[in-house]
């Protein structure tokens, strides 16, 4: 983490852009969720929230637990989730 303060300004909407180099440093992207606290008197508190593994996903979960009566391999549900996890911004559609 970088040691020196960022200005940034918020814009007529109530927007707040993240400094690239520091989205980049936690991994930040698009869709992304923060807990926000509101510490009175001093500002705000954004705390990123980690987001689920796709193997925790319910519908997942779900597919997973039929997949005898689906016909469908488990080996092949475990295959398509991993070559999903690589793509940068994939779409489970198109594996």
């Amino acid at each position: 983490m970088k040691k020196y303060p960022k200005i940034i300004q918020c814009d007529d909407r109530g927007q707040l852009v993240i400094p690239k180099d520091i989205r980049a440093e936690l991994n930040i992207k698009e869709g992304t969720g923060f807990w926000l606290h509101s510490i009175l008197e001093e500002g705000i508190l954004l705390k990123k929230i980690a987001a689920p593994a796709l193997e925790e996903e319910p519908m997942i979960l779900e597919i997973d637990n039929k997949s005898d009566k689906l016909g469908i391999k488990k080996e092949h549900i475990k295959k398509t989730l991993k070559e999903y996890q690589q793509k940068k911004a994939g779409k489970l559609e198109e594996i």
